[in-house]
């Protein structure tokens, strides 16, 4: 058993199904990858509550609301913290003219901000739902855009209550006061606006406001075709440097509707990119994070993007860009190893073996530096039974002591080949996800350093970069598919319809899950831990709003 392995676990799926109540499941199918089963749209708290307890389902990685000729749907995309191979679709109709459903949230807090998703894009009202308001548009929007009745050309208009302090009529105890931070200022990360209520200069209240980035990415994936006009997308969602994470994400699901098996060569190859890249992403959170805890340019943020020069002069060599890759192609690589190959392995082992020096550095800098420790420790808590509630993935869950990573527990790539760990943290707070990041640098080194070899021995006459896949593609079916990308599980779903192009194209973006939490992860604590919480998640914009 390699290092990264661990023994499955859990019952199975389809035993627990056939122990949930016959006038609740109205069919049954199949997804590509997962059973599917229709239930009815007033059952879903019963439903859903029976498979966490009786299957031990108990992460509702992701929700998709589509419109269909004669119905609308909400897809629950269900799975296991414990073993990511069991999973479950839950397919939940509504009619047409009158679309509602009941809400999820009382099962998977996480189901909270997606509904809003679903409510905002599609139009589809839930139930009994704690917050049913838009969460990407403004409240005053009128339509849903991912409505085939959608009238684009309709002007919409804010209102000035849209900006009105929501919180003049407060009754709390104390002197309150409403604070705006961002959406415009640097320890936002982008153009989030966080609504904070204080009481003195402890955090009561916070509510997240996105969606002043929202690019309509899912909308411009459903008009383009399969196999060359979605790849070039991907990147965008993450400016961070984790592009090639998010361009497998979309082949793995393509992969699977098309049936295209991918050379093993090929397969080697995305794997030692997809670390350089994840290793980019966390050597930018190291940079900017000694920015959001210091408040001041430290050597600490310099070295960082030092080092980044680094990793992006190696995969700038391999893709011919240094930030939106576009590398990976339905069915392998665009084209192998640069020329003089030896000299390219030979710059990518000159990465690896300067990192664990670069790392002592910045733990000399960060993690045993008092004052970052007080800023940092106990800070910032997550609970992993909350953390689990919210749907939280990657660093962020692995440092509550979370043992979840795609790259194992459902494992594709070259992953499941070679040797390395899965890092987890028990102290599920602000330094727990810093050392977590830190040590899966030296993991990503790891797997690194290991297809450096595997590649160099590589026969000549093996090196096959792609499949030999169709000029056009028009799969059928439905697929929901994850990587581990650098933020966490990174997943999307696909309704082909044996037409060019995707007739629902849905965005699982870490981030919005991991965002939703900090409400959980900040009311209580100061507005200085708050920003140090809000740069912990390591939260991209363009990956929550898309």
């Amino acid at each position: 058993m390699q290092r990264h392995e661990r023994p499955p676990a859990g019952r199975p799926v389809e035993s627990a199904v056939a122990t949930l109540p016959d006038d609740a499941v109205v069919d049954r199918g199949s997804h590509e990858n997962a059973p599917a089963i229709v239930i009815r749209a007033d059952r879903v708290r019963e439903v859903l509550s029976m498979l966490r307890a009786e299957a031990g389902l108990d992460h509702c990685s992701c929700v998709t609301a589509q419109e269909r000729e004669d119905r609308f749907e909400t897809i629950y995309h269900l799975t296991d913290y414990d073993d990511r191979t069991r999973e479950l679709s839950v397919v939940v109709p509504t009619a047409a003219d009158d679309p509602v459903s009941e809400s999820a949230a009382a099962v998977h807090r996480t189901a909270e901000w997606h509904e809003r998703e679903a409510y905002d894009l599609v139009g589809i009202e839930y139930d009994d739902h704690p917050d049913l308001r838009r969460i990407l548009l403004p409240e005053t929007w009128k339509g849903h855009p991912l409505r085939e009745e959608y009238d684009r050309d309709r002007p919409q208009i804010v209102a000035l209550r849209e900006h009105a302090n929501p919180i003049s009529d407060d009754r709390r105890e104390g002197d309150t006061m409403f604070l705006n931070v961002g959406p415009h200022h640097p320890s936002t990360h982008g153009v989030l606006h966080l609504e904070v209520v204080l009481d003195g200069e402890e955090v009561v209240d916070v509510d997240p406001d996105v969606g002043y980035i929202h690019r309509c990415e899912e909308q411009m994936c459903q008009e383009s075709t399969y196999r060359h006009q979605i790849m070039p997308y991907p990147d965008r969602w993450d400016w961070g440097g984790a592009g090639l994470l998010n361009e497998w994400a979309y082949a793995r699901v393509i992969e699977d509707l098309a049936d295209v098996d991918v050379p093993e060569y090929a397969q080697v190859i995305r794997t030692m990119s997809a670390e350089l890249s994840r290793v980019l992403s966390h050597l930018l959170f190291v940079a900017m994070y000694a920015l959001d805890v210091s408040g001041e340019f430290t050597a600490t943020f310099m070295y960082g993007f030092r080092d980044r020069e680094a990793v992006q002069d190696v995969l700038e060599a391999l893709t011919g860009q240094r930030m939106m890759f576009n590398y990976f192609r339905v069915g392998g690589v665009a084209w192998d190893l640069p020329e003089p190959r030896e000299e390219f392995l030979r710059s990518v082992r000159s990465l690896t073996d300067e990192l664990p020096r670069k790392l002592d550095e910045y733990h000399d800098l960060l993690t045993s530096n008092e004052t970052f420790q007080l800023r940092c420790v106990d800070t910032g808590e997550l609970p992993p039974d909350v953390a689990k509630a919210y749907g939280v993935t990657g660093p962020v869950a692995r440092g509550s002591g979370i043992d979840y990573d795609l790259r194992r527990d459902d494992p594709y790539g070259y992953y499941d080949e070679l040797d390395w760990n899965v890092v987890t943290e028990d102290g599920r707070d602000n330094f727990s996800r810093v050392l977590v990041r830190l040590r899966e640098i030296e993991e990503s080194a790891a797997i690194v350093e290991q297809c450096v070899d595997l590649l160099a021995d590589w026969p000549e006459s093996e090196r096959v970069c792609q499949a030999n896949v169709p000029r056009t593609l028009r799969p059928s079916g439905e697929c929901y598919r994850a990587v581990e990308g650098a933020k966490g599980e990174l997943g999307i779903y696909v309704r082909a319809d044996g037409t060019e192009t995707p007739a629902r194209f849905k965005i699982r973006g870490p981030s919005f899950s991991n965002l939703s939490a900090l409400p959980a992860m900040a009311e209580g604590e100061f507005v200085a831990d708050l920003v140090a919480t809000l740069g912990s998640l390591d939260t991209i914009m363009g990956e929550v709003d898309r």
